[in-house]
């Protein structure tokens, strides 16, 4: 009987394993907070780790948000003008490093097409290649498409970039897959990303003016030279670290944050950092007024 209890004790370690695994889930969650208190629990015992929950909860944030909470607005897009040299289209291509370009005639609204940077080498090949001819469909997409959604196309059709429109018609701007892939895995770098600081943050046009989105990991010194705010960078370095200094917690995709002069709106964010803001200007509140009446009364009404 003393031989079998050494057999016994890995037996018992893995239903002890299984034990706290079913514990988690049997208790079945209500609505999506508690699946994330679940799944933090899960995290705390060492049952998942940080990259894991990152990503299951970026899947999540995923159909919350939509093409116009990610796209890179109309007067930031990187697009080529059909009526300009091929000498020219290849220099642009050249400096702007994109593997895709929207090609638009006249008006940037009019895009009549995506070119593959890689097409261009065709050129070499027959000096006679027109341009139009080797341009792929553009696929237009509503603001209001759900990144769920959208990638789910995108695979389907084997697409990697889309041409996001407002109510009107008018380009708003464009959302490639790699931006919809990056809310559920984090920043996605390559051998062209050594230096991005003029994306860190971007005016949003059309409906959105006036508000900007902003990257977490913006240092907070160029958001003030952006700015002109002066915002301290004692404690914090990024504009991330000081919303975490001024809540003294990571906040939460959707939460607002006021730090006058500015209102900040997590966009995303997981259970180690915000990663992405949305940023407009408060306006300062008027004086209330109201507390002098009291006193002034109470002076006209004081016995001499």
């Amino acid at each position: 009987m003393s031989e079998s209890s050494p057999l016994q004790t890995p037996g018992r370690k893995e239903r002890g394993l299984l034990e706290r695994l079913s514990s988690l889930l049997l208790r079945e969650p209500e609505d999506r907070e508690q699946l994330l208190e679940v799944l933090q629990q899960a995290h705390e015992r060492n049952l998942l780790d940080a990259d894991a929950l990152s990503m299951i909860e970026g899947v999540m944030q995923v159909s919350d948000l939509s093409a116009g909470d990610i796209m890179v607005p109309r007067a930031q897009m990187d697009a080529i003008n059909a009526e300009d040299s091929i000498d020219q289209i290849v220099a642009f291509a050249v400096e702007k490093a994109h593997s895709r370009f929207p090609v638009y005639e006249g008006q940037r609204d009019n895009v009549i097409g995506v070119l593959l940077a890689k097409d261009l080498l065709r050129i070499h090949a027959d000096s006679a290649v027109n341009l139009r001819d080797m341009l792929r469909p553009a696929v237009f997409i509503p603001e209001s498409k759900r990144l769920n959604v959208l990638l789910h196309d995108f695979r389907l059709n084997r697409n990697h970039i889309a041409l996001v429109v407002d109510e009107y018609g008018g380009v708003a701007g464009l959302v490639t897959i790699e931006d919809v892939l990056e809310q559920i895995v984090g920043d996605i770098e390559d051998e062209y990303d050594f230096d991005e600081e003029a994306d860190n943050i971007l005016s949003l046009g059309g409906d959105q003016a006036g508000l900007y989105r902003v990257k977490a990991l913006t240092t907070i010194e160029q958001f003030n030279e952006t700015f002109a705010t002066e915002y301290s960078n004692e404690h914090a370095d990024t504009v991330g670290g000081l919303l975490n200094e001024h809540l003294a917690r990571v906040p939460a995709r959707g939460e607002l944050v006021e730090l006058p002069p500015f209102q900040f709106e997590v966009l995303r964010a997981d259970a180690r950092q915000v990663h992405l803001l949305r940023v407009k200007k408060i306006e300062p509140k008027p004086e209330d007024t109201d507390s002098l009446i009291p006193s002034e009364t109470a002076d006209l009404h004081r016995p001499s």
